[in-house]
């Protein structure tokens, strides 16, 4: 996977890419990025890529042009035009499912936009995924950008030490991950489940399944409707709602 990533500040996507897993996974050529600076496709000698908003209205725009240019400058050597991301709370919001699905691609495009926005006809020329963090506003693309990369290589083979690390998380089949232990065995008085000491995978598997649907019905029951449920599992949930 290509990251190619549109933004006003490189080094703040540098220090996030370089470090632990996407970092390893950077330098065993599992995946690569390259942060472009808009500013350095600017026409304007003081190097501006942002100017007031016909119209009128609080705030700056950012210009068409430098957007267009950087953009184009990508493409210019790819064969077919890839997904170019754009980060806005006015997008569909992310999800695990959209994170498999676009890990998939070869390359991937993301435009970081900054202060009240970007030009309309920029992203209707090269805009193919308006996606949005949550329903929220930041300062900037760069953080919701970051964390879908990490979402998205996280699905990709070979970015994980473990082969199987990607596997029983949270929202895998619509659930909630179960809770996780580790050393010691007793800590501050409270002690770790039994079953998870028993050495019975089948047994485990059972406690960390149904503790994934305790914890999804106590906090995101509205996962429940997407997620892959037994006819037994369901039964209970009913018999839970209708007891309270």
């Amino acid at each position: 996977m290509n990251y190619h990533i549109m933004t006003l500040f490189p080094e703040l996507i540098s220090s996030y890419m370089d470090m632990s897993i996407l970092g390893r996974a950077s330098e065993n050529g599992i995946i690569s990025y390259q942060a472009i600076n808009i500013r350095d496709y600017s026409t304007d000698k003081h190097h501006k890529v942002d100017d007031y908003p016909y119209g009128g209205g609080p705030g700056m725009v950012m210009q068409a042009q430098p957007i267009y240019d950087a953009w184009s400058d990508i493409v210019s050597e790819m064969q077919e035009k890839p997904r170019c991301i754009y980060l806005t709370p006015q997008g569909k919001t992310f999800n695990q499912d959209m994170a498999k699905e676009l890990a998939k691609e070869k390359d991937l495009i993301f435009l970081c936009g900054h202060y009240e926005g970007v030009d309309e006809r920029v992203l209707n020329e090269i805009v193919t995924d308006p996606i949005s963090a949550g329903d929220f506003v930041l300062t900037g693309g760069e953080l919701p950008a970051l964390m879908m990369i990490d979402a998205i290589s996280r699905m990709i083979p070979g970015v994980l030490g473990n082969a199987d690390s990607g596997e029983g998380e949270s929202f895998e089949n619509g659930l909630l991950e179960y809770p996780q232990y580790s050393r010691p065995e007793c800590w501050n008085g409270k002690a770790v489940p039994e079953v998870l000491l028993s050495g019975d995978h089948e047994k485990i598997s059972q406690w960390r399944r149904e503790e994934s649907l305790k914890r999804t019905c106590q906090m995101r029951p509205d996962l429940l409707k997407e997620a892959m449920l037994t006819h037994e599992e369901i039964a209970r949930i009913i018999g839970h709602k209708s007891a309270d």
